[in-house]
């Protein structure tokens, strides 16, 4: 998906009006309309506004994932990342183990 798609579809899952999304934003007039009408490209600044207003990350809104995580989540990411090597590999682990269990469960079901 693009920029622009991206916009529209995590605003209208959001409920916001495009006007919403720019108060939100803390953008001037109706530049959420624009950018979705695809009339102009948004600054760096005003994407990472639009990218917190719709709760979240960067990559995804500006499609370089397609895996659509949280304030939530990269919180959490973040804090991981600061953990001592080997408390983060017991992380890990349990994780990985969790995540085997339930690919198993649902093979099986």
């Amino acid at each position: 998906m693009t920029l622009r798609e991206h916009i529209t579809a995590l605003r209208k899952k959001n409920k916001l009006s495009q006007q919403e999304l720019d108060k939100r934003a803390n953008t001037s007039g109706d530049l959420v309309g624009r950018y979705e009408r695809d009339e102009v490209k948004p600054s760096i600044e005003v994407v990472i506004k639009l990218a917190d207003a719709l709760g979240v990350s960067l990559d995804f809104l500006v499609g370089n994932t397609d895996l659509e995580l949280d304030k939530e989540a990269v919180k959490r990411l973040e804090h991981i990342s600061k953990l001592l090597t080997e408390e983060r590999v017991q992380l890990f682990n349990l994780v990985d183990a969790i995540l085997r269990d339930f690919k198993a469960k649902k093979a099986y079901s």
